[in-house]
């Protein structure tokens, strides 16, 4: 396949961005060679510079649930835009869309817009230790909340330990309040706030998705829910990835288990910047400018995002397409596993409706120990075989893959037939 224009395009740009990219994700470093370059994207298909075609499974890290270009969803964009890009002032359409939100959630009674899923867990860690007047948080190794300082952090060597900076740049007495336990191990939990008592919140992906898709025990989201109301923490959702696309009401309707805080982003803007936070009215009151607890943002509830996004929340909520999306992408794990057994592979896929992830792996990826035994080296080999037959999966084994309402029935046949010729291409490298 003719990449030669992206080549052109990435070798002028590693000379004016930093590593070629504006955010690390796109960079191909951990799968080898270079990005290719989007000219444009129609439905379930990105189309290159070069003219090649991608059956697209990125889609756009989750922010694309239509599928690219949605004929409607570019109607109302325009319509936006004609009326202005941004105010720096109220507008009609911010109340509509919270009220979506608020409706969708049981768990909001209010809510904040901002421009991203990164400022709304941030803000949403800020909230919570005004609220508490605590400094401790609690994360997952493997889960992701945006480059927030205070939640880029790893794991030491401990089960649970005190977090150490996972980006220089970052001072160690902040990241010392950010203690590290291990998802679907309550057991980690425990022993933190066994010994601390200043834990404002425990935040966390109910599924997680940044580390591939990792789905909780069966009793795990609730014994997490039980620790924190015994300890008087704060339990934060991060529903940027899976609000508005494992269910309407996100995971936490899926479960049954309701956070204080909610993040959302991705979906809510329908591709274009946006970020929310909520909860209950007597915690989100503490925001100014009612309360103490400083937040704010120029562009936040920029009246483009907003009105896209209620077109598209509009839509789903009109159409609930998610029994659809759960049958389309059971048809293509049951075939893609089918496929993987008839050639030798070790692949397991966790899915949860319209997400997923495989991992090259003879186990059942069920916490970051397990997901990080997966076989980079032939997830390599899978990536670029996949990208060669023109379907573009993450450039890292440990990312979600994502179905829109464009990857239609003939989408699930052409990309289990694709597995297959990829598996039987790549088995013995």
């Amino acid at each position: 396949m003719n990449r030669r224009k992206s080549e052109e395009l990435y070798d002028q740009a590693v000379a004016l961005i930093p590593g070629g990219v504006n955010s690390p994700v796109r960079a191909f470093l951990s799968v080898g060679g270079k990005p290719f370059y989007v000219d444009h994207a129609k439905g379930p298909c990105l189309f290159d510079v070069d003219g090649n075609t991608y059956l697209d499974f990125v889609s756009s890290w989750g922010a694309i649930i239509l599928g690219h270009a949605d004929a409607g969803l570019v109607r109302e964009a325009q319509a936006a835009v004609m009326d202005g890009t941004s105010f720096g002032a109220c507008h009609p359409y911010e109340p509509v869309l919270a009220r979506m939100i608020v409706d969708a959630f049981p768990s909001m009674e209010m809510v904040r817009l901002t421009s991203s899923g990164t400022e709304a867990t941030m803000s949403a860690v800020r909230l919570t230790r005004g609220a508490t007047g605590r400094a401790g948080v609690i994360k997952f190794r493997g889960c992701y909340h945006g480059h927030v300082d205070s939640l880029l952090v790893k794991a030491g060597s401990g089960l649970a330990t005190y977090g150490v900076p996972d980006s220089e740049g970052i001072p160690a007495d902040l990241a010392k309040h950010t203690l590290v336990a291990d998802f679907n191990h309550i057991d980690t939990v425990w022993r933190i706030v066994k010994d601390r008592k200043d834990i404002a919140c425990l935040i966390m992906e109910p599924l997680m998705g940044n580390m591939g898709l990792v789905l909780p025990g069966e009793t795990f989201l609730q014994d997490v829910r039980d620790l924190c109301d015994r300890h008087g923490i704060l339990l934060v959702f991060d529903e940027v990835i899976t609000g508005f696309r494992v269910a309407y009401g996100g995971a936490q309707e899926m479960y049954g288990v309701r956070p204080d805080l909610t993040c959302l982003g991705k979906i809510i803007g329908g591709g274009f910047p946006i970020g929310a936070f909520g909860g209950s009215r007597a915690l989100m009151e503490k925001l100014a400018p009612l309360g103490g607890v400083y937040q704010a943002g120029t562009l936040s509830g920029n009246p483009v995002a907003v009105r896209a996004g209620i077109y598209t929340l509009t839509r789903l909520k009109e159409e609930m397409p998610y029994d659809l999306l759960r049958a389309r992408l059971e048809r293509l794990g049951n075939g893609v596993s089918e496929a993987a057994r008839e050639e030798g592979v070790a692949y397991t896929i966790n899915s949860a409706t319209a997400m997923f992830t495989g991992f090259f792996n003879d186990r059942d990826v069920v916490d970051y120990e397990t997901a990080v035994s997966s076989d980079r080296r032939l997830y390599e080999a899978f990536f670029k075989a996949m990208l060669d037959e023109g379907i573009f999966f993450a450039p890292s084994q440990y990312e979600a893959a994502f179905l829109t309402l464009a990857h239609d029935d003939g989408v699930v046949e052409k990309t289990v037939e694709t597995f297959r010729r990829v598996f039987r291409k790549i088995k013995n490298s």
